[in-house]
């Protein structure tokens, strides 16, 4: 059965083009969770998450989810010191000048796909550039649009942009802490750090609290100890809800890297809304957390 499932979705992304919106996220939305949405009252945060694609169209969200145009907006909002710089930005992956990349740099595309579009580099004598073309190359051509109707992608330009390298002092891997933002209030984070597939991988949902949640998402790896709270948790605490007030549900990426708290992105629809919570009733309790504002659609992505 989940063979099949697995096939019915690779035909149905396939034809994306071909049916509506609702209709489309639907049948996305009932083989990957296994239960059909009710978007006339939706209850749990996957269900209000679709709800959010189609009927809340904010006109900011665009140039939020790029991740080059945000750079400045969360600077005037945080100040820059909390931007990691920006080295270059290329229309397509054969325009990279490689020549004025320092020795340790990242590479990464401006609309999405996840780690799929990210190229790290700390020794820039030893990369193989075709092969980082092609990697580049395969990314800009993922449409997040077409395939989860998440709509703010839908006009981005789709660039790639360079990055410095960020790294800790002690040498450690650098932890994602990902705020779960409802109506303006973190209420959870989820860690991730990663460390190429090996036992010091991390994943797993913290309360404000720093203990663990009751909750967790189908299919990922559970950290067995969980990492010692950051010394600026507080800060990244208030920083999330500070960037996070405008927005009805919205995941604020932070760092903090050597005694210092550093933006990563914003993220509106989390695993678009499409990958189970085990227990699965908290899939409802997260959803209680969640207010849904008033439909705001905006005429231009339509």
């Amino acid at each position: 059965m989940i063979h099949f499932r697995r096939v019915l979705i690779v035909l149905l992304n396939k034809a994306s083009c071909v049916f509506p919106d609702r209709f489309y996220l639907w049948m996305q939305f009932y083989l990957r969770m296994g239960y059909s949405f009710n978007l006339d009252n939706p209850r749990t945060l996957s269900e209000k998450i679709q709800w959010l694609k189609l009927n809340y169209k904010n006109p900011l969200y665009p140039s939020l989810v790029d991740k080059y145009l945000v750079k400045d907006i969360v600077a005037g909002i945080i100040g820059k010191d909390h931007i990691i710089p920006t080295i270059g930005v290329w229309d397509n992956p054969e325009s990279i000048e490689w020549d004025k990349l320092p020795e340790q740099f990242v590479l990464k595309t401006t609309h999405g796909g996840g780690n799929s579009g990210v190229v790290i580099c700390k020794d820039k004598s030893l990369i193989d550039k075709q092969q980082v073309i092609d990697k580049l190359k395969k990314s800009l051509k993922q449409d997040i649009y077409k395939t989860f109707r998440e709509w703010p992608y839908k006009n981005v330009n789709k660039r790639i942009i360079a990055e410095k390298y960020m790294e800790q002092e002690d040498g450690s891997p650098l932890i994602d802490y990902k705020f779960f933002c409802f109506n303006g209030e973190p209420k959870y984070v989820y860690l991730s750090q990663y460390s190429h597939g090996n036992d010091k991988d991390i994943s797993c949902f913290l309360d404000l609290t720093w203990s663990q949640a009751p909750f967790q998402r189908k299919g990922e790896k559970i950290a067995s100890v969980i990492p010692t709270k950051p010394e600026l948790f507080s800060e990244m605490t208030e920083m999330a809800k500070f960037l996070s007030k405008e927005f009805p549900f919205v995941r604020v990426d932070l760092y903090e890297i050597n005694n210092k708290v550093f933006f990563s992105e914003l993220t509106f629809y989390p695993s678009s809304g499409m990958q189970p919570y085990e227990p699965i009733e908290w899939d409802k309790k997260l959803g209680d957390l969640l207010v849904l504002p008033e439909p705001l659609n905006y005429n231009q992505y339509d």
